[in-house]
């Protein structure tokens, strides 16, 4: 994951569409920036998905840009759980009461409004380039300290991977400049337009979202057809050994990918399946290595294909090999916020689940709370909890519950020490969801309630007295000043 250098006053920007960016943005007046760009104040709730019964107020301030009346655009970071949002104009003065008329977390887009007339007076909307232009002169700009600073950014590529927030993958603009603490939404300017929003920090390294993937969302939300991104719930492998294609007898050249994975929901059937050739896709060549040329980024990921004005519920049309000949067919493109994982992103603008029973403390597996160990958490979360992330899950296991610690007691007198172990089952009953766990429960064994951890966890097994869990559970509580023993979702199985 890319570091973001977070302020929590950092400055968010809006642009204008005035006579010029890029080199002429110095020679602008404050008076004119004044009227493109303003900051965004967002009050929120953050949960510690360590202790998820805690939760503290954080205060952030990003970029906003103008983009039409009565329309801020900025990113969607740092607006889930929000309880106030406000607006600035100048870097500085009077902050207005706003609210968020529109936010999508998966594509990291929001859409922010106020209803106080007086706010919009002399402000001016932005434009967004469409296509980018590679060979301009890019700078940076945002509000810090109630002043305008331009920075100098180079463009060193486009690139294709997973936002933040999201299974969905889709074309990111890769800057560096030596700009720092930003990732709040700041615009990235050339000659007269905004190209993009830049979302995240790793040193030197920008990562935005480019103005025409931006461009493409807000015009389909206006027209009422945007549905949330799509992405290809098939895996694939590159198909550079000639023996494979050989083997698959695809005739002529070589080219395409080859399917070995299909993530179909259970009772539906794919347009694609494993052992599949992917030759095209909406009328685009894939080559040996899984890129297409795209006419405005050039060699890309086909992934980006599934987010290139196409949402999820879309037909995409895939030319195949299949059974030694080529085939069309329509692929209908899953929803990301609906992608089964293994390990999914927990639900935005919900406090996190959790049960406490008898100072045992269970949790969903999420990335929420993998990425609680820092930015760099792939490589320092635990090896065993952070395998499952790219795992999908099957019949037997759906989803992880783990233990993730132990609030010391003497009803788990010899365990308080125990963290971090996948559940496998309890009371003899599979467990895969905390509705499970609750169940199980119920279901003393002996008078004994028996925990049972996945093979090669530290702890294969716990035993505990069930007559005094209640008991401990109150005790545990209070010691430690927890107001609700769960929090489970109503919408969880």
């Amino acid at each position: 994951m890319n570091v973001r250098f977070i302020h929590c006053f950092a400055v968010l920007l809006l642009f204008g569409s005035g006579p010029g960016f890029g080199s002429e943005a110095a020679k602008k007046t404050p008076g004119d920036w004044e009227r493109e760009l303003v900051s965004v104040e967002v009050h929120r709730k953050q949960y510690d998905y360590f202790q998820p019964w805690t939760k503290r107020v954080r205060t952030v301030v990003k970029t906003g840009l103008v983009i039409g009346p009565r329309e801020i655009l900025t990113t969607a970071d740092e607006l889930d759980d929000r309880t106030l949002v406000r607006l600035q104009k100048g870097g500085r003065g009077t902050w207005w009461n706003a609210e968020v008329k529109w936010a999508d977390y998966p594509a990291n887009i929001a859409v922010i409004t106020s209803a106080d007339e007086k706010f919009w007076a002399g402000l001016k909307p932005a434009a967004l380039a469409d296509p980018i232009r590679k060979d301009e002169d890019i700078q940076i700009i945002r509000w810090r300290a109630g002043n305008l600073e331009v920075r100098k950014a180079e463009f060193s590529r486009f690139n294709v991977s997973h936002p933040n927030m999201s299974d969905a993958v889709h074309v990111q603009l890769e800057l560096s400049s030596e700009i720092d603490g930003i990732g709040w939404a700041e615009p990235a300017i050339a000659g007269n337009k905004v190209i993009g929003l830049v979302f995240s920090q790793s040193g030197n390294q920008l990562q935005a979202l480019p103005s025409p993937f931006v461009r493409s969302i807000l015009d389909a939300q206006k027209k009422g057809r945007y549905k949330g991104l799509g992405y290809f719930d098939f895996t694939w492998q590159p198909a550079e050994n000639p023996e494979t294609l050989e083997y698959l007898k695809l005739e002529g050249d070589k080219r395409g990918v080859v399917v070995i994975d299909v993530a179909a929901k259970p009772g539906s059937e794919s347009a694609v399946k494993p052992r599949d050739i992917l030759l095209q896709v909406d009328g685009f060549d894939i080559d040996t290595q899984g890129d297409y040329v795209d006419p405005h980024y050039g060699h890309l990921l086909l992934e980006n294909l599934s987010t290139r004005g196409k949402w999820a519920g879309d037909s995409v049309r895939l030319k195949i090999w299949r059974e030694g000949r080529a085939q069309d067919v329509d692929y209908r493109l899953p929803k990301a916020e609906n992608a089964a994982r293994l390990v999914p992103e927990a639900p935005f603008d919900q406090e996190p689940e959790y049960v406490i029973a008898g100072g045992l403390v269970f949790q969903p597996l999420t990335k929420n709370y993998l990425r609680s160990w820092g930015q760099d958490w792939e490589r320092r979360a635990p090896f065993r909890l952070a395998y499952f992330r790219n795992q999908d899950p099957t019949p037997e296991r759906s989803a992880i519950v783990i233990l993730s610690q132990v609030l010391p007691d003497m009803y788990n007198l010899g365990y308080q020490e125990s963290r971090q172990l996948v559940v496998e089952k309890v009371n003899g009953q599979k467990v895969n969801y905390l509705s499970d766990l609750q169940r199980a429960l119920k279901k003393p064994l002996s008078g004994f309630h028996l925990f049972e951890f996945m093979k090669g966890d530290t702890l294969q097994r716990m035993v505990l007295d069930a007559g005094a869990l209640d008991a401990a559970t109150k005790r545990v509580l209070g010691r430690y000043g927890i107001d609700k023993e769960q929090v489970i979702l109503l919408s969880a199985k």
